[in-house]
């Protein structure tokens, strides 16, 4: 008798961590590096390079969009191999631009290439293989995000102060791809379907059960309430936390320290991995996923509202980064488990790639417009206050949008959750 194959699902999800670690270590947390590191060496203006990191995630918006459509013509290896071999080429240019031409150049090359990477092909790579365990599989695959945070963020510091930033790159940029190409041949390449394996590692008579009833299709996404909510409410959280997390470390160093602050910003990272996870094993499947993204921006706005009190009461700090980290992974996490429960699986292959790329388009401007607001506080003598009051808004806005979708009448044939 043929021994049965392992759970294949397990592979497949320590290795889209390892993919999530290098996607956001070089992808999302690398930018900022970057800023600092080619301001140093050209001597061009924080604004002009500013626009680079704008770019980069604008571009992105583009190709996450279309995800979808790339993975059905070149296969998912493929398209996460090229992702990779996309942001390393330009990671190098970032490093090597004699031209400002040259660094946009650069931007758009590592802006279409991490999110192949990013949220959407997290997504897509766990979602054949669990549906039951589908929250806590995503939570500690996304956890892979904040990981690469924890390691990549001095990390590359430290390479571009031992190496220069040319080396560094080109090193971290072989070490990126050699990686993701032996996941994409030996891991992404493989189906459940080729192994005979039913999702969650089920059993063949649980296999032949009726499968649960799927809402129906949507004709019109665009006129469809539970998608304009849902990708609003996860566009105006991710405005919010980008925004405050691109400041929150210049204001918090002046009262604490410069290392002292970093430390505030690990304990933030720290408590993201900590509410994704208890979010992803604690949820019960049945639970109204609206509800506790509603929940995790609430907590969110008590850490906004507790850090105001930062500047007289040292607590205050530690206390805001904890709740306000506590959410930082769910704003990304929990918008693609709400539309796994809200749409059909076709509708939910089309809706999580777009509420991802509307929400990097959204985001990518945060830091430019949050500084403003902070510039504004600043000469107002309260550069505390109103920063963190537009936070706590603007989260508050994204609870109403969760809300409100939940509220509206359900699609004929729809139902609130499936696991």
């Amino acid at each position: 008798m043929r021994k049965p194959h392992a759970f294949f699902g397990w592979t497949v999800l320590y290795a889209t961590f390892v993919l999530a670690i290098f996607g956001w270590g070089v992808g999302f947390y690398g930018p900022p590096v970057f800023l600092h590191a080619v301001a140093q060496r050209t001597g061009w203006g924080v604004a002009l390079v500013s626009g680079a990191v704008t770019l980069h995630f604008l571009c992105g918006t583009l190709v996450v969009a279309n995800l979808p459509r790339l993975y059905g013509r070149f296969g998912v290896p493929a398209v996460t191999l090229s992702g990779a071999v996309l942001l390393a080429l330009g990671a190098n240019g970032w490093a090597r631009a004699a031209e400002p031409w040259q660094l946009y150049a650069a931007a758009l090359f590592s802006g279409m290439g991490w999110v192949a990477l990013g949220a959407a092909a997290v997504n897509a790579l766990i979602s054949p293989w669990f549906v039951r365990r589908r929250p806590a599989a995503l939570g500690m695959a996304y956890n892979g995000a904040s990981v690469g945070g924890i390691v990549f963020s001095p990390l590359w510091v430290y390479l571009i102060g031992e190496a220069g930033f040319a080396q560094a790159a080109l090193w971290v940029g072989i070490a990126m791809v050699g990686v993701i190409a032996a996941l994409s041949l030996k891991v992404f390449a493989v189906t459940p379907q080729q192994l005979g394996q039913a999702p969650d590692g089920a059993a063949p008579e649980a296999r032949a059960a009726a499968p649960a009833p799927s809402p129906p299709p949507v004709p019109d996404l665009w006129r469809d309430r539970s998608f304009l909510t849902l990708a609003a409410g996860m566009a105006l959280g991710l405005f919010a936390q980008i925004g405050l997390i691109a400041h929150l470390l210049s204001l918090l160093a002046p009262l604490l320290g410069a290392q002292t602050a970093g430390l505030a910003m690990g304990l933030a990272t720290a408590s993201a991995i900590a509410g994704r996870t208890l979010v992803g094993w604690l949820m019960p499947a049945g639970a109204d996923r609206r509800k506790v993204a509603c929940l995790a921006y609430g907590i969110q706005i008590c850490g906004s509202l507790v850090l105001m009190l930062a500047a007289e009461h040292a607590w205050a700090v530690w206390l805001g980064v904890l709740l306000f980290g506590s959410g930082i992974g769910n704003a990304t996490s929990l918008p693609p488990l709400i539309a796994q429960t809200e749409f059909a699986r076709d509708d939910a292959q089309r809706v999580v790639p777009l509420i991802v790329a509307l929400s990097q388009g959204a985001y990518a401007f945060a830091p430019a417009l949050f500084g403003i607001l902070r510039a504004l506080s600043e000469r107002a003598g309260h550069p505390l206050l109103w920063f963190l009051a537009a936070a706590a808004c603007l989260q508050a806005a994204a609870i109403a949008s969760f809300a409100l979708g939940r509220v509206t009448p359900a699609r004929p044939g729809a139902r609130p959750a499936r696991p």
